[in-house]
């Protein structure tokens, strides 16, 4: 079993508070729109996949998307691949990937079991949560995507969804 950012899973009724540490990763960072976003985030976790091949590394963990900015068109990305500990982080790659590192630092993680096209409804009750909570986040949201290759409208979709306490 492939690890996690943080160990266990979520049950889509609530939320959990986790600890998050950083790890290696291979990176990419891009902008794209809004529609049709799921298979164009694919294509880039291949092209990752590409990049780790190439060096001759295995990912070590589950492919992440950090929505850093957006607006009703489109939005600013990271999209991550963690790696085993102790990757040198002079690490070279090709294809517009580089070194980084995962998200670090406490955070509240909620699931999402079902097509990715009802990601919105998950949302709506993580800004519920959250409101209720009084709680502030900062304006990044990372998503952590559980099952490969499945569509949009796919229902065995599973992902994480992570926010994080200012």
């Amino acid at each position: 079993d492939v690890p996690l950012l943080a160990p266990g899973r979520t049950d889509p009724s609530g939320a959990d508070e986790v600890t998050l540490v950083a790890k290696p990763a291979a990176v990419f960072r891009g902008e794209l729109p809004w529609e049709d976003n799921l298979p164009k985030l694919q294509e880039v976790f291949k092209r990752i996949a590409g990049a780790l091949d190439k060096a001759k590394l295995k990912p070590a963990g589950r492919p992440v998307v950090i929505f850093l900015e957006s607006d009703d068109t489109k939005f600013k990305f990271e999209a991550l691949v963690p790696l085993p500990e102790g990757t040198d982080p002079a690490t070279k790659f090709e294809d517009g990937v580089v070194m980084g590192r995962t998200p670090e630092g406490k955070a509240i993680r909620f699931a999402h079991h079902a097509a990715y096209d009802e990601i919105d409804g998950t949302y709506e009750v993580i800004t519920a949560y959250l409101d209720a909570k009084g709680i502030d986040v900062k304006d990044q949201i990372i998503e952590e995507y559980l099952v490969d290759g499945v569509g949009a409208d796919d229902a065995k979709m599973e992902l994480h969804i992570y926010v994080q306490p200012k």
